[in-house]
């Protein structure tokens, strides 16, 4: 049985390969001479309502700006970088892995590792090899997601959004199409590493990615596929971890599913604006969310400074047979408080997050406040992924996850996650 703390240590490399790998793969790549031009245009194409990418593995979840019109120069290799309105800069043309990062959204990807890390606390259990097979599970459907969106959606792009990496032929679609279908099949062999538990969840998972894109994106079940997604996501770090874990994971896959949900019914107005039901309403869940997760770490922590330590446990056992009650000596040293100081911080944070921009939406629901409302919903999820890991007791995990909001911040200045 392996240390606890090499298993901290374990969790904590994988985080910063996670972040090593991901800011190779996106490197701006050397520009040329007649690449020193920056094209900004600000016009914005008409976006389609449900196409929203990021929050979930598979690409639902997120805002999906309409990207700019350049009669055609958009994408081509003498254009230098391209302003979409996303707030990231992106070039136009360079290697060849740039390419496939912008397709892959590699920027959201810092959402998925926390679903499994929230999924394992929940069952009371360090994260194990199991865990880490859920994750690279998660991430392979995820940009497999991505991948098969922009596949689904490439008329559409052509017209709205140029300058992506299939419609200005950076990546021709059959590439696209091929790289789902083998990032789909690497992550249920992932899944299968883990157990039977994982691959069934993980296969359920795959089917809801493809069923979104190819035929919910635009129905009233697209958010309701995407906050499914994101909750048996969870749930597959959780039986992962530990096979017999559903149920104890199942409050938590509904507080993230609950989340997704609201961001996503936002998404689908930020376009045309025009309804403050929909802000209304996320403002209303994520509170709600957030009172949830933030009483329970308070009133752990009044109870915690009552009594100064957990409640005796008692043991029984007895001689000839016979059995009585008899007091165990509570553990000694300081009381477990960290976790739960954790869980109300994260809390915070995670209602900081989205209120705010939920709020303006609802009092003023034009397109730029709504998009930024569901940027604010996308932004969120990480430091409610590391409050539900904190509420579980795990702040090892609270902390991993809570480390991956600034990369994710840097990241996307530089490849949008939209």
């Amino acid at each position: 049985m392996r240390a606890p703390g090499a298993r901290r240590l374990r969790a904590l490399a994988f985080v910063a390969a996670l972040g090593a790998v991901t800011a190779f793969a996106t490197r701006r790549p050397p520009r040329g001479a007649a690449q020193d031009a920056v094209l900004r245009n600000g016009e914005r194409g008409t976006r389609r309502p449900g196409a929203a990418e990021g929050a979930v593995p598979g690409g639902p979840g997120g805002a999906r700006p309409a990207g700019p019109r350049s009669a055609g120069a958009a994408g081509k290799a003498g254009a230098a970088e391209i302003s979409d309105g996303s707030g990231a800069e992106r070039p136009a043309a360079g290697t060849r892995l740039w390419d496939w990062a912008e397709l892959f959204r590699v920027s959201a990807l810092f959402t998925v590792p926390g679903d499994a890390l929230a999924g394992a606390a929940a069952t009371g259990r360090r994260p194990g090899r199991g865990t880490f097979l859920a994750i690279g599970s998660s991430l392979c459907l995820y940009h497999a997601g991505m991948a098969l969106n922009d596949w689904a959606d490439r008329d559409e792009d052509a017209v709205d959004r140029p300058h992506r990496p299939l419609p200005s032929g950076r990546i021709s679609p059959a590439a696209a199409l091929t790289a789902a279908g083998a990032l789909t099949a690497t992550g249920l062999a992932l899944a299968a590493r883990a157990g039977r538990a994982p691959l069934a969840l993980a296969t359920t998972l795959a089917a809801t990615v493809w069923a979104y894109d190819l035929r919910l994106k635009h129905t009233a079940a697209g958010p309701a596929a995407m906050a499914t997604a994101r909750a048996l996501d969870l749930v597959l770090g959780a039986t992962a971890t530990r096979p017999r874990a559903l149920a104890a994971a199942l409050p938590h896959a509904a507080l993230l599913g609950a989340h997704t949900y609201a961001v996503t019914t936002v998404s689908r107005n930020e376009t045309r604006g025009g309804s403050s039901t929909a802000p209304l309403a996320a403002l209303v869940t994520t509170t709600a969310i957030a009172a949830v997760t933030t009483t329970d770490a308070a009133r752990t922590l009044r109870r915690l400074r009552t009594s100064g330590r957990p409640p005796a446990a008692t043991a029984r056992h007895g001689a000839g047979g016979g059995r009585r009650a008899r007091p165990v000596a509570p553990p000694t040293g300081p009381p477990p408080a960290l976790p739960h100081a954790l869980t109300a911080l994260a809390s915070a944070a995670y209602a900081g997050t989205a209120l705010t921009p939920y709020l303006h939406a609802a009092l003023n629901p034009s397109p730029p406040l709504t998009q930024r409302a569901v940027g604010g919903g996308i932004r969120a999820m990480i430091p409610l992924q590391a409050a539900l890991a904190a509420r579980s007791g795990s702040g090892a995990s609270a902390v991993a996850v809570l480390a991956l909001g600034p990369v994710a911040r840097r990241i996307a200045g530089k490849v949008s996650p939209t």
